[in-house]
């Protein structure tokens, strides 16, 4: 028997329920941030190729999590994450992830110049992986592919985060459908979720469009630290 998050409410139908409610966050950021260009909708297009496939495999995967697996495992994936931002900058580009034929530039606020490109197959390969993690945490991607897309693949860091969010709303969707077919979604709460996150993607775009790219990076990394933290020791209290 699953045991409870809250009263009636198992891992499994609070990952499917935060999924239903990513679509409308993920819709919402993705246009504020293609309006605003800084999202690459090309590169987000090969990188959903995979990532669309692995979210439906992820969330069949989902049934099988205890709280406490989901917890303590995702917790460990946050801090590695972090740490791994930390030093990005001494991290070597990986040529397997390079392609110079789709090569792209952006010029942020501050005037500095980025080069990234992708290799297709590798980044579909990549974001497969990421799908299927996706599905299995009900988190959209955002948390995966950000900064899998500013370590490995290089990309500037607003862009990256605008990038993501077309991810999100698509990995989103297609999670949202199998936990849907799952019995998966808690609607009441949704529905208010929904609201408030609508609300605070519009505020994020904003944000986002006036803040540093070191700082973009900064306050990803803190997130990811102390969420992973709080989920460890959420984990071991189960």
């Amino acid at each position: 028997m699953d045991v409870a998050i809250i009263d009636g409410i198992t891992p499994q139908k609070a990952i499917g329920t935060s999924t239903v409610i990513l679509i409308s966050t993920g819709l919402t950021a993705a246009i504020g941030y293609m309006k605003n260009k800084q999202a690459d909708l090309k590169n987000a297009v090969i990188f959903m190729i995979g990532i669309i496939p692995g979210a439906l495999i992820g969330a069949h995967l989902s049934k099988y999590l205890t709280l406490h697996s989901f917890n303590l495992y995702f917790g460990i994936f946050l801090i590695i994450m972090s740490i791994v931002l930390l030093v990005r900058d001494k991290i070597k580009p990986i040529k397997l992830f390079q392609n110079k034929a789709h090569e792209k530039t952006f010029t942020d606020k501050e005037g500095v110049t980025y080069h990234y490109s992708i290799a297709p197959i590798p980044a579909v390969i990549a974001t497969f992986f990421v799908g299927c993690l996706t599905g299995l945490f009900g988190i959209g991607g955002g948390a995966l592919m950000t900064p899998l897309m500013i370590i490995i693949f290089r990309f500037p860091p607003h862009i990256a985060v605008g990038t993501s969010m077309i991810m999100i709303f698509v990995s989103s969707i297609t999670g949202a459908v199998s936990h849907i077919a799952q019995d998966n979604i808690i609607w009441s709460y949704a529905f208010i979720l929904i609201a408030a996150s609508y609300v605070g993607a519009r505020i994020g775009v904003r944000i986002n469009k006036t803040m540093k790219s070191s700082t973009v990076v900064m306050m990803l990394r803190v997130i990811l630290m102390l969420l992973g933290i709080y989920l460890i020791i959420k984990s071991t209290m189960s």
